[in-house]
């Protein structure tokens, strides 16, 4: 009888209404148009980078884009799905050093200030993304 009753409240909590996500970072950001205005900004400043533009030469700038688009919308709390491959897949054998992580959040960081976004907001931003360092650095 336990049994029945822990498998009816698994099911009914199922049912109950799910709390709002949060996307004030999203809307903060732009929302998906100004989103796009950042990872555009972010990739033409990378290209403007010594630091690390020949980290790029042969990667797929469009499909980047978009994917980083799409992680970008997740992690702000947008409408969103990421359906790029893992950081750490995405990233194995690139040898991507510290210093080179710092240039691309630098390329990040002047992109949001060419938006006008809020040094508040951005670093609401960088700490979502932030977790996934580990999983870009060479270790």
């Amino acid at each position: 009888m336990r049994f029945v009753l822990l498998i009816l409240v698994v099911l009914l909590s199922g049912c109950a209404q799910q709390p709002a996500k949060d996307d004030h970072l999203y809307r903060a950001l732009g929302e998906r148009p100004g989103i796009t205005l950042i990872v555009e900004g972010m990739l033409l400043n990378i290209a403007r980078d010594e630091r690390i533009v020949d980290r790029f030469r042969k990667i797929d700038i469009q499909r980047l884009r978009d994917k980083l688009i799409e992680q970008f919308c997740v992690e702000a709390g947008g409408p969103c799905s990421y359906t790029g491959d893992s950081m750490a897949e995405s990233h194995k054998g690139q040898n991507v050093s510290r210093s080179d992580f710092n240039a691309l959040v630098e390329d990040l960081i002047a992109a949001m200030d060419a938006q006008g976004i809020a040094v508040p907001v951005q670093n609401r931003l960088i700490a979502r993304l932030a977790p996934m360092r580990g999983d870009v650095i060479e270790k």
